[in-house]
């Protein structure tokens, strides 16, 4: 019998017990083991998993060029480049937005045993999360965030031939919000709730758009196709998103307008994982200080910089004063 994850004492004392008694005590001793095993796991850091197996298991969604569904995308190359820093083999595990996402317990649980449940789940699959992932506070409740690593926003994309206009972009990002939310009348927009795109989120709701939700499995990939299909006029997409639907379609939608301030995106963790995130972010600002990251950057999203010059300006010089605290602290 192996059992995985369990110290040397506990090792022997449920190898003693199993030896001893009849086969149906065995069976009972058998089925004690396989529940006390992944709770024994769970109480580990994801990082002395990582390093026990030797494996750091990516859970990724495909989604824009974060992670493509080929075998590559930023996220992806990123995670790979994180598995060599910490001297693991890179594993990628495919999943789906409504199944990283989604609540792990029926409700009527208590909140505490909600958590234990979403993150004992989660945990199974992967060691973390990165595909394009905004940081929102409902997210935060059940997941630790590394710093900030990629900047986004929401806009208003129309068919080409929809009346509503662009907005004439100003230096304020608050009238420009509210230049984009006033063309919404009687407009019909497709949304899709839970996420970065829920119209509660983007001041949407009573200003007399038409809101059409899509199904809570619908690919965020899909949303354009779909309003080229007819479906809807017009909806919204987050900005890394956007740039490639551009790119794809030309000359068959146009950017309205921003609907949100500026989000950030990052790498999620589960909350019992603050010493591999912790890990990540070390890895991350290293990456930032050689320039390797914005190289994958301009890879995959060269005109971001032209959007955000200041996230990229502002994360070196994060990169550089984490540099300086690490040299203080090691002496």
């Amino acid at each position: 019998m192996v059992l995985v994850g369990l110290g040397k004492e506990m090792k022997g004392k449920i190898t003693d017990v199993f030896m001893i008694g009849c086969a149906p005590c065995r069976c009972i001793v058998l089925c004690c083991v396989l529940l006390i095993v992944p709770l024994q796991a769970y109480g580990l850091d994801s990082l002395d998993r990582v390093r026990q197996t030797g494996v750091l298991r990516h859970l990724g969604v495909p989604y824009a060029h974060f992670v493509t569904g080929s075998g590559d995308g930023l996220d992806v190359e990123m995670m790979r480049l994180f598995a060599d820093y910490l001297g693991v083999q890179y594993e990628y595990v495919p999943s789906t937005w409504e199944d990283v996402l989604k609540e792990s317990c029926p409700s009527g649980r208590d909140k505490k045993s909600d958590e234990f449940v979403h993150r004992f789940a989660w945990e199974q699959k992967g060691d973390l999360l990165a595909n394009g992932l905004t940081i929102l506070e409902p997210r935060k409740e059940k997941l630790i965030f590394s710093t900030p690593t990629f900047p986004s926003g929401v806009w208003l994309i129309a068919r080409a031939d929809s009346a509503m206009e662009p907005i004439v972009p100003s230096k304020d990002r608050g009238l420009d919000i509210q230049k984009t939310i006033q063309k919404l009348e009687g407009h019909t927009v497709l949304a899709l709730k839970g996420g970065c795109l829920d119209p509660s989120l983007n001041r949407i709701e009573g200003t007399g758009a038409l809101i059409q939700l899509v199904d809570s499995g619908t690919n965020l990939n899909d949303l354009v196709p779909l309003i080229l299909r007819g479906e809807a006029e017009s909806t919204l997409l987050d900005v890394p998103d956007a740039l490639i639907e551009i790119q794809k379609w030309p000359g068959k939608i146009k950017i309205i307008g921003p609907l949100s301030y500026g989000h950030v995106m990052g790498v999620a963790f589960s909350k019992s994982s603050k010493r591999l995130r912790d890990e990540f972010n070390s890895f991350f600002f290293a990456s930032v200080k050689k320039g390797v990251y914005q190289g994958l950057v301009k890879k995959y999203y060269p005109s971001i910089f032209t959007y955000y010059p200041d996230f990229f300006r502002e994360l070196e010089e994060k990169a550089y004063q984490d540099t300086i605290v690490r040299m203080s602290r090691d002496g």
